[in-house]
């Protein structure tokens, strides 16, 4: 047996798939380990070394539909339940 052409002619079954958390092709179908995020563990893969890579998933580069609502709500203690008094009754007293 050769270990060059002959052998790269076999190759046709995939060992990586799609990542349910990262959505790259990076999800190992043996090992169930996405190499890219570490999916199913529960912390996202990061390296100090990689800052580029970084910025790319850090906070801010998605939806952040929680987040982007408490700095609005921070500014008054994140009261909930009462209604702002009309403006209208205010200036015709």
């Amino acid at each position: 047996m050769t270990k060059g052409t002959q052998s790269f002619g076999k190759r046709h079954t995939k060992t990586h798939t799609a990542c349910q958390r990262c959505g790259k092709i990076s999800f190992h179908k043996q090992k169930k380990v996405c190499s890219s995020c570490c999916y199913p563990g529960k912390k996202i893969k990061t390296y100090n070394w990689a800052k580029k890579a970084k910025r790319r998933r850090t906070t801010g580069t998605g939806r952040m539909s929680h987040l982007k609502t408490i700095p609005r709500r921070a500014k008054h203690g994140f009261r909930e339940g009462t209604t702002a008094k009309s403006k209208r009754a205010v200036k015709s007293d």
